[in-house]
């Protein structure tokens, strides 16, 4: 993580002539590192700046798409909801539906099977008047062969 260390560089004593020249070397060096630095500072503010700018904007843009895609989702399911309120309505029409068509086929039923005794009894009936057809016309025949002799 560190740079390795650098061996540590030997100082030159400059000369009472070069002096001057030294210092005002090194006030243009000391001005120009201190510009370095100065505009080194600025230019990391401004990208720091930057980053910020386009963090924020993609955080948006990622809300406005999980927005749409929630809308987009919901929709779907709030339309399977309708159509599954739509389909339970229906249901409940059919069963009442169901129901009356069972009471009338009871109706129907019982109609049908009192008609079938009726015609029973009328059956049952037209064969006792045929027996007491046969027995009188038995009798009568009976009477009338007493009668002759």
């Amino acid at each position: 993580m560190y740079s390795p260390q650098l061996p540590l560089a030997r100082t030159r004593v400059p000369f009472p002539a070069e002096t001057d020249k030294a210092q005002a070397d090194l006030g243009s060096l000391e001005a120009s590192l201190l510009q370095l630095l100065h505009d080194h500072h600025h230019s990391s503010l401004k990208l720091r700046q930057q980053t910020e700018l386009a963090k924020k904007e993609s955080i948006d843009n990622a809300k406005r798409v999980s927005d749409l895609l929630v809308d987009a989702t919901n929709s779907g399911v709030h339309e399977c909801y309708l159509n599954e309120k739509r389909i339970e309505i229906e249901i409940r029409v059919l069963a009442a539906t169901i129901a009356r068509f069972m009471k009338q086929t009871d109706q129907w039923l019982a109609t049908t099977n009192a008609i079938n005794s009726a015609m029973k009894e009328i059956g049952d009936f037209e064969n006792w008047m045929k027996t007491m057809d046969f027995d009188c016309k038995s009798i009568n025949a009976a009477i009338r062969n007493i009668y002759q002799e």
